[in-house]
């Protein structure tokens, strides 16, 4: 029962109280005349005790009433607070609630989902025990935020982003007494908005690539002719010099067959391609491309897909060569491979990593950190990728990296099934 229902019974029963000695004095008075009129010989006492009963009787009748609306009230309050509970622990985004001392009173499943966290865990303790930067700073300068963007790296390193709201938490009387900080997860919105950002870029740039391959390839197949031509006339002393201008012109050559490759319109040989089988052929053709590295596959699970089998084969090739590249010293590259709500192929490495101010250049043309790399590969990866209506996505850590190809498992559109 809720203070003012026991104060409004209260104030009832005592108003009752004094009703019943106000009527007890009348009905004396009345019963001492009725008695002197009609003189019937009923004691003064026996009177009173008869009435006294009545309105006990009827107290007590007031007093289950009373008791049938605090109940009723008891449990309208009960399933207003379920109501509220269900509406709270239903919505998408996260709830976190926090009182004056910025300690955590109330999270929701969706912020238990959202930041990997257990309400359990987190319930009375300050917000900088629980959250991390960016999040502890914002909250500690309880200022209001309305529709910001903030990175955040959840417990278990991975990182996403929020889209969030903090408002101060008033009571019913307009008082305030904490925060309350409501966010949605825009971590795959992200990679959706990156993904269509790079196409766009990597179709403008594809367009001039091809055109500068083709200027490029004509003067070099010249150079090429004629540094054959000096191998065979040349005096033996010159041979290593002509040797190495062939080399670069080979080099070149590489340079722009990658730029035509890059740029060419994917027209989509489409027919059944065994995922299985394709990842264990380029696992071989990579034996003993690298020195002590060794080669995990986990890909059981992955199905037969209609696709262009020498297209994604290029892609995966590329990916386990680069894994391969980052680990000089050796190490395990694991291949693993599952299907849920799409086909997902996961290579991942024991090496260096993508440094995080880099990670959303690594698809772009030209760009590379390899001494000798023409910058293409992973931009040919991800424009194969696409082409199958599929996303490529990079993740990395203190010990190595891992790229994942998520393909659609319905037919390409277009193809037959």
């Amino acid at each position: 029962m809720n203070g003012l229902t026991v104060m409004a019974l209260t104030l009832f029963l005592v108003v009752l109280l004094f009703a019943v000695v106000i009527t007890v004095k009348i009905v004396l008075v009345m019963g001492r005349r009725k008695r002197l009129v009609q003189g019937k010989p009923k004691t003064e006492v026996g009177f009173v005790v008869d009435t006294f009963h009545d309105l006990v009787s009827k107290l007590k009748e007031k007093e289950r009433e009373l008791e049938m609306l605090r109940a009723k009230a008891e449990e309208k309050a009960s399933s207003i607070e379920t109501y509220n509970e269900d509406i709270l622990q239903s919505v998408p985004s996260g709830v976190v609630s926090l009182d004056q001392g910025l300690k955590i009173t109330k999270m929701n499943r969706a912020a238990e989902r959202i930041l990997a966290l257990k309400e359990a865990d987190c319930t009375g303790r300050r917000y900088d025990e629980i959250f991390g930067e960016p999040l502890a700073g914002i909250l500690a300068r309880r200022r209001i935020v309305d529709r910001a963007e903030v990175g955040y790296v959840v417990a278990g390193g991975k990182r996403i982003w929020l889209g969030l709201n903090i408002s101060p938490l008033k009571d019913s009387a307009g008082n305030i007494i904490g925060q309350i900080f409501v966010f949605t997860d825009l971590t795959e919105l992200k990679a959706f908005q990156s993904q269509m950002s790079l196409r766009e870029r990597l179709s403008t740039l594809g367009e001039m690539s091809a055109g500068i391959a083709h200027e490029l390839r004509n003067p070099l197949a010249v150079i090429s002719g004629y540094s054959k031509i000096l191998s065979k006339k040349v005096d033996p002393g010159l041979l290593p010099t002509v040797d190495a201008v062939s080399k670069e012109v080979a080099v070149m050559d590489r340079i722009i067959s990658d730029f035509l490759s890059f740029a060419r319109q994917a027209d989509l040989i489409v027919t059944n391609v065994d995922l299985r089988e394709l990842i264990r052929g380029c696992v071989s053709a990579m034996a003993g491309y690298g020195r002590n590295v060794r080669i995990i596959q986990r890909t059981e699970a992955l199905p037969v897909v209609r696709g262009d089998e020498v297209l994604l084969r290029q892609a995966i090739s590329n990916l386990l060569q680069n894994a391969i590249d980052s680990m000089p010293e050796g190490g395990e590259v694991t291949v693993s491979g599952s299907v849920r709500d799409d086909i997902s192929i996961s290579i991942a490495d024991m090496g260096h990593g993508v440094p995080e101010d880099i990670r959303e250049k690594i698809f772009l043309p030209f760009f590379t950190t390899k001494e000798r790399g023409t910058g293409l590969g992973l931009s040919i990866v991800h424009k194969i990728v696409v082409s199958h209506g599929g996303t490529v996505e990079v993740e990395a850590g203190e010990n190595g990296s891992a790229f994942t190809i998520r393909l659609p498992k319905e037919a390409l559109p277009g193809s037959s099934s």
